[in-house]
């Protein structure tokens, strides 16, 4: 089967310009270089997921013209993937449906401290929203399945806590990660195409992301033919990433459009 794979938005945590139009490296008049917060969305004839709910979410929804949503993947609950929660609402409000989301026990913890009213009762004019489904850690590196799409979540390493990457048939979906183990690694063997985090591109020793070398010493054992770089700064300006990268290698951008097979 083929799904849709929509970048909705390729950007860090601040987003580029960041706020009081600061474009750093990047060339302003180059529109590739305008980066919402990190998502993607999965599209299908019958089915719609998308993973995280940024800042930039209501916009990015828009923009692509996406008129409902089947579930939500959470990949962790940093404000740059998960703070555009409340625009959920309108899409509830439409249907009276709860939005099923999808994701970790720490992540679902922490999301229920700062945004409880979207999972309990707290008025009779704002019901909860969202129906919660938590994965256990058996159940990662194994084949789901949402409406008609399948997908496998895997663990991955963001330095100092655990986020959550996507195999969805042919393609991957890394974000928010500095290392795989061998059980992530297995689970991307054999992709054709790799989203996957390029924050710290070009740090020698990066901290929280990953930069090139990472990219390709990882990309050795994976086999991906193409990779396309997501969760990008503003010092990474589109045109110089093109003209200095490996020719299967490039920067992702927002509203990218690929074919999965899955």
């Amino acid at each position: 089967m083929q799904a849709e794979l929509i970048i909705l938005g390729c950007g860090d945590s601040a987003g580029t310009p960041r706020i009081g139009n600061n474009w750093g490296k990047c060339d302003p008049l180059e529109p590739r270089n305008m980066r919402t917060r990190p998502s993607i969305c999965l599209r299908s004839e019958t089915t719609t997921l998308v993973i995280d709910t940024g800042p930039d979410f209501r916009n990015q929804i828009n923009r692509e013209n996406i008129e409902s949503v089947s579930a939500i993947l959470y990949t962790h609950a940093h404000g740059d993937h998960v703070n555009g929660m409340d625009d959920l609402r309108p899409w509830f409000d439409r249907t009276k449906i709860q939005i099923p989301i999808y994701l970790m026990q720490e992540t679902l913890d922490d999301l229920m401290f700062r945004f409880n009213y979207i999972f309990k009762q707290k008025s009779p004019l704002y019901p909860p929203i969202v129906e919660t489904h938590v994965w256990n850690e058996n159940q990662y590196g194994l084949s789901q399945q949402i409406g008609d799409i399948s997908f496998t979540p895997f663990l991955q390493d963001h330095g100092f806590q655990k986020t959550l990457g996507f195999r969805f048939g042919d393609t991957a979906y890394s974000t928010d990660v500095i290392r795989l183990d061998k059980a992530a690694i297995d689970t991307l063997k054999g992709i054709k195409t790799w989203i996957v985090d390029g924050a710290n591109l070009n740090w020698e020793t990066p901290v929280v992301h990953m930069n090139l070398q990472s990219i390709l010493n990882i990309n050795e054992m994976i086999g991906a033919d193409k990779i396309y770089l997501t969760h990008l700064k503003n010092d990474l300006d589109y045109k110089t990433m093109i003209d200095s990268l490996p020719p299967h290698i490039e920067p992702a951008y927002d509203g990218l459009k690929l074919k999965v097979e899955y």
